[in-house]
């Protein structure tokens, strides 16, 4: 599988396959350029101009080296294999679904990223606003799924669905299963958000 890299400024050089290029290259992801990460912060503080483009490499990047961590651990490797009847080619299906739910996690940010969701409309089941997290789920089940199912890298070794990628980051276990328990390496009270 082909890699490429780039180098960030806060990461040193990030690495990701051609499958994730070909997401990254997206319109759908391509637009968080344009979306600060920190809202208006650069009016106090001119240097604060990130994006959610570089945030969310970043925590692709964080959260592969967190699951590489957990697993190379041998007692946390042999927990899941005996417990969740892990095996190597489960671990790096699950590697690759941990990465793709990392890197996706905020394409469902407006402008201004969280002080413009006040903005957002009512979600009229709930009649609550829809948050950013409900605008991700819907852009990875209709935008992505095409990019996320049918690459080749992932029709032969992974086969991992957008529904799996959307539950990680949601947190649904309906779909997961034993497997949310990812889900803390995305959002938690420690994560790799």
């Amino acid at each position: 599988m082909k890699e490429y890299e780039i180098k960030d400024t806060v990461y040193g050089f990030i690495r990701f396959n051609e499958w994730e290029k070909e997401i990254i290259d997206h319109p759908v992801f391509q637009r968080l350029r344009k979306i600060k990460q920190l809202a208006f912060t650069d009016m106090v503080y001119p240097g604060a101009q990130h994006t959610r483009f570089e945030h969310s490499l970043g925590v692709m990047h964080l959260a592969t080296l967190i699951y590489d961590v957990i697993v190379k651990d041998n007692t946390n490797k042999q927990l899941l294999k005996d417990k969740l009847n892990y095996n190597e080619a489960g671990l790096q299906r699950d590697r690759q679904l941990v990465r793709l739910a990392a890197l996706l996690h905020d394409i469902g940010h407006a402008p201004f990223s969280h002080a413009s969701e006040e903005l957002m409309e009512k979600n009229p089941k709930t009649n609550r606003l829809y948050k950013h997290e409900d605008y991700t789920i819907t852009l990875i089940k209709m935008k992505l799924r095409d990019a996320i199912e049918n690459h080749s890298v992932n029709k032969i070794n992974f086969k991992i669905s957008a529904d799996e990628v959307a539950a990680l980051i949601e947190g649904n276990p309906e779909v997961l299963e034993e497997r949310i328990f990812w889900k803390v390496i995305i959002s938690s009270q420690l994560d790799a958000d």
